[in-house]
């Protein structure tokens, strides 16, 4: 559609926008007004973390920060249903509805990096937030983040000579790919131009490209072909972990779907080694080994998005036992509002991620989600002129915006030493895979009282037993109380699967077993009831009722209270009974929450949580 037909009187402010949504059912009345509230401060976060400065400024008043990124950033679900978040691209459809413009997903692959350079200045694109991504002779295709912009229409009149038709995209994604067509994308294409072929062996993980399950050949080997669908079914299945295990008659093959083992094949004894053989070689471990552990990695694709594996390997009573961990970046890498905390819980932790420097721990048992919420705070401080560096054993999953250490215990190069080492390099943030001993433990607290944020993770059920955890690996109390300003304890729920959703009532045991007060749930003598949901079971969540994870959280912030109990070596249950007096939300608590919304079963719940 012509971009004449767009109304040159309408302005796109945040006001607008939000008018936008609320129209089209994407915004609640009461959210509209929460966004109008709060979105100075968003607005102003926004354009310091682009490195904007500190002054604070108004949205919409021409600053590069877009109505849309604001709305986005502060984490709200469409109309209220934290389901369905309300994201940059959501917001942007609606837009373009609004004004009768075509919508447009932009895909670098499908896009002539060189278009645009040859048709736009850079400053230009930069300024009006407009990037070519089509042309003929006539006309040319521009995608924008703002299509009331109604100048614009002329200037690239002006510029290119030709018919502007306007389609609407995402802000973020016209702003990265004008980063990258102009700039890195072309140095670049020109560089491989002239470099000679190879083997890159210095990669942390060799990268194997899958076929298409409707591209693997019968003439394939059998083996390579058993391989390759045991991944796609892996992967299709949303598993984290493969176990592919030797037993007496035969190899089982089970597969940790939402926290949970599946059975999902047995195979024959015999081909048990030959297909632990093509995965070794696929992640570059020695095939010839069979009585030593072996690590090793491999990286593929999956769609549009690279997906990452950890093979470990490890000698049982019956041969060789694999294990392949899947990290996924759809699910392992997610924005800190995404987690799964509540408003009140999310805003405490931002303000812990505000601060210039201190501890902020993160804990929970193996499996908890710990990796995810770390990533995701990470994620929230690491702009470009932030030096965010990690140590973890082993890297999870390799982000380009954080340098990430891997420690290696055989050449005596723990945590301690890492730690040691980064402090070396300029960091603004540090975060630590894992305190594990002491030393690891001071040097942190010292790194958090010179001016470093640091964030690392503990293994203690609670908030509260992190930091006597931490006293009791000897650390000084006072050092302590003046460095933490925060502890995330969490679990991981399964979700109420939505096709096989109903409800229910609990009884009056269940309320007690979950630790409710039944005679305050009593109203006008009748018998106290809570509406819950549950699965029947489908074959999309394989009949369990349950579909993918969210987080449960406790968030305790170390108040003056709090550092009082930490200097006189409290125990950890007076230093909860202290913060539950200050309003904090426990595990078991923010899990009931959840299950009061339907968001989880309450047998998840009596799993996942322990009643204090």
């Amino acid at each position: 559609m012509p971009a004449a037909a767009i109304n040159p009187r309408a302005t796109l402010t945040l006001e607008y926008l939000c008018n936008v949504l609320e129209r089209a059912g994407l915004l609640t009345s009461a959210q509209r007004q929460d966004v109008l509230s709060r979105g100075d401060v968003a607005h102003a976060r926004l354009f310091r973390q682009r490195g904007g400065g500190v002054r604070k400024r108004s949205v919409g008043d021409g600053d590069g920060v877009h109505p849309a990124e604001v709305i986005a950033s502060l984490g709200l679900g469409q109309a209220e249903d934290v389901r369905f978040p309300l994201t940059e691209r959501v917001m942007m459809q609606a837009l373009a509805q609004h004004v009768g413009l075509p919508y447009v997903d932009l895909d670098p692959l499908k896009i002539d990096a060189k278009l645009a350079p040859q048709l736009l200045s850079r400053p230009f694109a930069r300024r009006h937030g407009a990037l070519i991504i089509g042309a003929d002779e006539r006309s040319v295709t521009v995608a924008v983040a703002d299509p009331l912009n109604h100048a614009i229409v002329a200037a690239l009149e002006e510029h290119v000579r030709r018919e502007p038709r306007l389609v609407v995209s995402t802000p973020t994604d016209i702003q990265r790919l004008i980063t990258d067509f102009y700039g890195f994308r072309g140095a670049v294409d020109a560089a491989e131009q002239q470099a000679t072929g190879g083997v890159d062996i210095g990669n942390l993980e060799r990268y194997v490209k899958l076929k298409r399950v409707d591209e693997i050949e019968a003439g394939d080997s059998h083996v390579i072909s058993a391989v390759e669908y045991l991944l796609h079914y892996a992967l299709d299945q949303r598993a984290s972990d493969i176990h592919i295990e030797p037993r007496r008659e035969h190899s089982a093959v089970r597969m940790r779907i939402d926290g949970v083992l599946h059975n999902v094949h047995t195979l024959p004894k015999a081909v048990h080694p030959a297909i632990v053989s093509r995965l070794k070689s696929l992640a570059r471990m020695d095939i010839a080994e069979k009585r030593r552990p072996q690590d090793g990695r491999i990286k593929t694709a999956r769609g549009d998005r690279e997906v990452e594996m950890r093979v470990s390997t490890i000698a049982v009573a019956f041969g060789e036992k694999m294990v392949i961990r899947i990290f996924d970046p759809s699910t392992l890498l997610k924005d800190l509002p995404e987690v799964g905390m509540f408003e009140q819980q999310l805003e405490i932790a931002e303000r812990f991620l505000a601060r210039p420097f201190g501890l902020l721990l993160v804990t929970g048992p193996t499996g908890s989600g710990k990796t995810t919420t770390l990533y995701a705070a990470l994620r929230t401080v690491a702009t470009p002129d932030v030096n965010v560096v990690t140590i973890e054993d082993p890297i999870e999953i390799v982000v380009d915006a954080f340098n990430q250490v891997a420690v290696q215990p055989k050449i005596s190069f723990g945590f301690a030493e890492a730690l040691r080492h980064v402090l070396r390099q300029d960091p603004d943030v540090i975060m630590v895979g894992e305190v594990r001993d002491a030393e690891t433990a001071e040097i942190a607290l010292q790194a958090a009282l010179t001016g470093h944020m640091v964030l690392a993770t503990l293994h203690t059920n609670d908030a509260a037993s992190a930091i006597t955890r931490l006293l009791e690996l000897g650390v000084d109390p006072f050092v302590l109380s003046s460095t933490l300003v925060g502890v995330l304890a969490q679990r991981l729920v399964r979700t109420v699967c939505p096709n096989c959703r109903a409800e229910t009532m609990l009884t009056k045991d269940q309320l007690t077993l979950l630790g409710l007060d039944v005679h305050e749930l009593k109203t006008q003598g009748h018998e106290p009831q809570l509406m819950v949901a549950f699965g029947e079971g489908c074959v999309q969540c394989r009949s369990t009722g349950l579909l993918g994870r969210t987080g449960v959280f406790e968030v305790l912030e170390v108040d003056d209270k709090i550092r009082k109990l930490i200097v006189a070596k409290s125990s950890s249950k007076e230093i909860a009974k202290q913060a539950r007096h200050d309003g904090l939300l426990t595990l078991r608590e923010a899990a009931i929450k959840k299950l009061a919304k339907g968001m989880t079963s309450f047998e998840e719940v009596l799993r996942v949580t322990v009643d204090e």
